[in-house]
């Protein structure tokens, strides 16, 4: 089988193509032929040395596939049946805890950047009945931050004021979720073009943040002074004063992303004085990810490609979410559909 694997201490030049022999199940373990797998900043983070992994790693969390074979005391899945990967493994239910949170495929594991993966079988949901496979490996990490971030760390109600940053694949997904529930979106970007197409989404009031950089207060104009009741921060260091500035009293501001820096200023004065919230979001559990596809089933929700790369290019695939001109997601095509 074809993989790819990554040497230490990483870079884009530094993925190597490899021909391996896959593994037969062991107990508890199944099989899965890869058919699709999406890219995601974590899988960036690693390939680019920035989060640290083992020399030789197969990178990729997310997994969307078909079942081969499998071990012995499994009985939740059969061959032929149609999986989609979890980001974490370990986290089936209940709060965020350090030890849920490990074993993230691709990083602290081999990941989906290979035609056939073998793990337990406690790694894998069902895909969802209407998504391709492509369509579902956009789901385990960008699509189940975006679930957390919109229904499952805020109470919002209909007509209530969603900010999402920029094009890609949370925000999107979050913007179509918000959508789906019935809330109102503003959408930022520094493209009016992609202004455009998020508002073709569903958003009903679009700002070009280099345009207008001071974007924290059009927010609160466009909402009457309100603000917004969520805030899906993807920045970090550089917006969060804007974000501020934009969430509504007693509203939160989910903190996902580091695009623009790790660290910086966070005008706590007004935060405070606006009883608002910072939530940090890393994906979700498994329990999350079972109720986010029973939504996209019951609403036929379609995730947002931008573009489909093959396995053999992988690097490629990697330097166009670097050009940060993509709108959604990027696949990778693995297997035949």
């Amino acid at each position: 089988m074809l993989a790819m694997r990554l040497k230490a201490p990483g870079g884009l030049d530094q993925l190597t193509a490899a021909e391996l022999s896959p593994r037969d199940p062991g107990p508890g373990e199944i099989q899965v032929e890869v058919k699709a797998s999406s890219l995601n900043f974590h899988d960036y983070a690693v390939v680019t040395g920035l989060i640290p992994s083992e020399d030789g790693r197969i990178p990729l969390s997310d997994g969307a596939g078909v079942v081969t074979a499998v071990g012995e005391n499994v009985d939740r899945f059969a061959v032929g049946d149609r999986v989609l990967s979890y980001f974490f493994p370990h986290w089936q239910d209940g709060a965020p805890a350090r030890p849920r949170m490990g074993g993230v495929p691709g990083d602290n594991v081999d990941g989906f950047a290979a035609e056939t993966v073998t793990m337990p079988a406690t790694a894998f949901s069902r895909m969802p009945a209407n998504l391709d496979f492509a369509e579902a490996a956009t789901l385990t990490c960008a699509g189940l931050t975006a679930w957390r971030a919109v229904m499952v760390e805020t109470h919002l109600r209909p007509g209530d004021w969603v900010l999402v940053q920029g094009s890609g694949g949370v925000s999107i997904f979050a913007l179509q979720l918000a959508r789906m529930m019935g809330c109102r979106v503003i959408a930022t970007s520094s493209s009016d073009e992609k202004l455009a197409r998020l508002g073709e989404l569903g958003a009903e009031a679009l700002i070009n943040y280099r345009s207008t950089p001071k974007w924290g207060d059009k927010v609160l104009e466009l909402t009457g002074g309100q603000g917004a009741d969520l805030v899906v921060e993807v920045g970090g260091s550089g917006t969060i004063a804007q974000s501020v500035r934009a969430v509504a009293f007693d509203g939160c501001i989910s903190m996902i992303g580091v695009l623009t820096g790790v660290s910086g200023e966070v005008p706590t004065a007004a935060l405070f004085q606006k009883n608002a919230r910072i939530h940090g979001i890393t994906v979700g559990s498994q329990q999350h990810q079972a109720d986010m596809i029973a939504a996209v089933e019951a609403n036929n929700l379609k995730p947002v490609i931008d573009s489909h790369y093959p396995l053999a290019e992988l690097a490629d695939a990697f330097r166009h979410q670097e050009s940060q001109q993509h709108f959604g997601k990027i696949c990778v095509d693995i297997g035949a559909s």
